[in-house]
């Protein structure tokens, strides 16, 4: 069994929502190592995602949810990953950056409560954060992580993609159709361009922290299709 995942937040919250995921993958025998990125640059964020993959004793699977899937585009080159798994997150091509996907917003898509930057930093508005990332969450939870926010980097949105992974490596995707931080369209568009395999899940932008047992299920997947 192909037994190394190693999980990459994004943007606005830290390694800690993986809790969930990583329980049922350490439960079904993985080996399981949580990144926690700075979000400062991309650039450093790729340094520390490339350094926990150097620490694994084998090939591994490369997990990003949301602004983490910029981050597994550009770190998945690295020798030692064999797959990538995408949850409702940013898959850039070369020359993109989550600045450039995030744009022209087709008509009637959500707008994320992003506050205007603070010395070069983002945040979400701690009361639409509940709403408009963690829907399916928890209210408490959800409250929670709004008030425990990371601040995002305004150099990370802009860091842009020298070599995408997925145009070398085996993708998956999991598609949240209720997320209102990514539409849904955009996931379907990046993820058949990326020519990933691709699962749909009525779930929010928090899914991996609201539905651990559908995450893991698609990571799990892969790992095994990887052996296959």
């Amino acid at each position: 069994m192909m037994k190394n995942i190693v999980l990459v937040h994004g943007g606005f919250v830290d390694g800690a929502g993986w809790e969930g995921v990583y329980r049922i993958l350490r439960r079904d025998g993985y080996h399981v190592t949580i990144v926690q990125n700075p979000t400062l640059s991309l650039e450093d964020d790729v340094a520390v995602t490339k350094r926990a993959l150097e620490a694994q004793d084998g090939p591994a699977i490369l997990v990003g949810h949301s602004y983490g899937g910029a981050v597994i585009t550009e770190a998945g080159n690295h020798p030692k990953v064999a797959g990538l798994v995408y949850i409702t997150a940013f898959a850039p091509d070369k020359g993109e950056s989550v600045n450039s996907l995030i744009a022209n917003p087709p008509p009637g898509a959500p707008v994320p409560p992003i506050l205007p930057p603070q010395d070069g930093f983002l945040f979400l508005d701690r009361a639409k954060f509940p709403a408009s990332f963690a829907g399916d969450v928890d209210k408490e939870k959800a409250q929670f992580m709004a008030d425990s926010q990371v601040p995002w980097g305004v150099q990370a949105l802009g860091g842009a993609i020298s070599k995408p992974a997925w145009k070398g490596k085996p993708s998956w995707y999991l598609i949240a159709t209720e997320d209102k931080m990514i539409p849904p369209d955009a996931q379907r568009f990046m993820s058949k361009r990326a020519g990933s395999t691709v699962a749909e899940t009525r779930g929010s932008h928090a899914i991996y922290v609201s539905q651990p047992e559908a995450v893991a299920k698609i990571i799990e997947e892969a790992a095994k299709k990887q052996l296959s």
